[in-house]
C-alpha cells in the first residue's frame, strides 16, 4: 500500500505584526532582525481565536483540497505546543468543530511536531486501523512569547497547516528518522504551568509561564542535526540532495536554511522558504508551507520532496516522500 498526501490547507491570522510595528515595542529595528532571521513580518491570532479556531480552518480546506467527504476522516492528529487547554486535546475540539465522528489526539513535539504527527499518522494507515488521516500542525505562538523580550518575540507568529493522508496510486511516503534529545530541554522551554510548576502568582511575575529560548545553542543544534535527519532519509530511499525536487524545512532562520543549503551543495531555489511573511510557527510551518508550495504549483506528480523539523524537546526529524496529486 503506498500512503501520501491527498490534500492540503492553510490558514494565517488576519493581524499583521511587522518588523517596524515591533521596533515601536522593544529594542530593535527592521534591518536588525533581517539580516539576523530573514523575517520581515508575522501573523497574530486575534483576541477571540485560538489554536484551535486556526487547525479547524486550515483542516477544512486541505479537506476540500482532497476532494473527499469530511466523514471518510477516521483520525484527527494536531501537532501543537500551544494547545487551548491542558486537557481536553485540542483535536477533539477540532474533530468536534468539523461535526465528525473520529479519533483525536494532540502531539507534543515543538517545532518537529508536523514530522511526528505525520510518520504517526501514516503508521495508523499502514498498520491498517484507519484509512484516512488528518494531520494539522498549529500554533498560537504569540500568546506563549514575552512581548518585552526582543530575544524571543521578534521570531514567532501565528498560523495553521494541515495534510490529509490516505492511500494514493502512486509515490508517497518513502522514509522518515524521528529523534529527541532531552538533555537540552532546558534551551527551549515553557517552564510554568505544567505539573512541574503551576502557573500560580509567583510564575506569573517571573514571566515563567512565557516561552525561554537560549536562541545561540537551538541555533548550534539546528545546524548540526539538519544534516544528519536529511541524509538519514535520503539513504533510506537511495537517492542523493541532487535528486530532491524540493526541501521544505522548519522556517526557523535563512540563515540556518542557507547554511544547509551551502552544505549539500544546492542552489536556494530548492528549498522552500516563506518565514519572510510568517516567522517561525513552530509545529505549523512546515504543513503552512506545503500548502503554500502546492497552491504556487511548485509540486508536481513524481517530484521527491524532503520536509524537515528541528525545535524544542530537543527533537528533530524528516520525511522523505514523492508527491501524489
Amino acid at each position: 500500500m503506498k500512503i501520501g498526501i491527498l490534500g492540503t490547507g492553510s490558514y494565517l491570522p488576519e493581524k499583521v505584526l511587522t518588523n517596524d510595528d515591533l521596533s515601536k515595542m522593544v529594542d530593535t529595528n527592521d534591518e536588525w532582525i533581517r539580516t539576523r532571521t530573514g523575517i520581515k513580518e508575522r501573523r497574530i491570532v486575534a483576541e477571540n481565536e485560538a489554536t484551535s479556531d486556526l487547525a479547524y480552518r486550515a483542516a477544512e480546506k486541505a479537506i476540500e483540497d482532497a476532494g473527499i467527504d469530511r466523514n471518510e476522516i477516521e483520525l484527527v492528529i494536531v501537532a501543537t505546543m500551544t494547545a487551548d487547554h491542558a486537557t481536553p486535546s485540542t483535536a477533539a475540539i477540532v474533530q468536534d468543530k468539523l461535526g465528525i465522528r473520529a479519533s483525536a489526539f494532540d502531539l507534543s513535539a515543538a517545532c518537529t511536531g508536523f514530522i511526528y504527527a505525520y510518520t504517526t499518522g501514516y503508521s495508523f494507515i499502514k498498520a491498517g486501523i484507519y484509512k484516512k488521516v488528518l494531520v494539522i500542525g498549529a500554533e498560537s505562538m504569540s500568546r506563549v512569547v514575552d512581548w518585552e523580550d526582543r530575544g524571543t518575540c521578534i521570531l514567532f507568529g501565528d498560523g495553521a497547516g494541515a495534510v490529509v493522508l490516505g492511500e494514493v496510486e502512486s509515490g508517497g511516503f518513502i522514509g522518515s528518522h524521528l529523534v529527541a534529545d532531552g538533555s537540552g530541554a532546558c534551551e527551549l522551554i515553557v517552564p510554568a504551568g505544567g505539573s512541574r510548576k503551576p502557573a500560580n502568582i509567583e510564575a506569573i511575575q517571573n514571566k515563567e509561564i512565557y516561552m525561554q529560548m537560549n536562541g545561540r545553542e537551538i541555533f548550534k543544534f539546528a545546524v548540526k542535526v539538519f544534516p544528519e535527519t536529511v541524509e538519514n532519509v535520503l539513504k533510506q530511499g537511495n537517492i542523493t540532495p541532487d535528486d530532491v525536487d524540493l526541501f521544505i524545512p522548519h522556517q526557523a532562520n535563512v540563515r540556518i536554511i542557507e547554511s544547509i543549503a551551502k552544505r549539500f551543495k544546492q542552489p536556494m531555489d530548492k528549498f522552500f522558504v516563506n518565514l519572510q511573511k510568517y516567522g517561525n510557527t513552530s509545529g505549523a510551518s512546515v504543513p503552512i508551507a506545503i500548502d503554500e508550495a502546492n497552491k504556487e504549483g511548485k509540486l508536481k506528480k513524481g517530484d521527491k520532496i524532503v520536509i524537515v523539523g528541528f525545535g524544542g524537546g530537543l527533537t528533530y526529524g524528516s520525511i522523505l516522500f514523492e508527491w501524489s496529486k
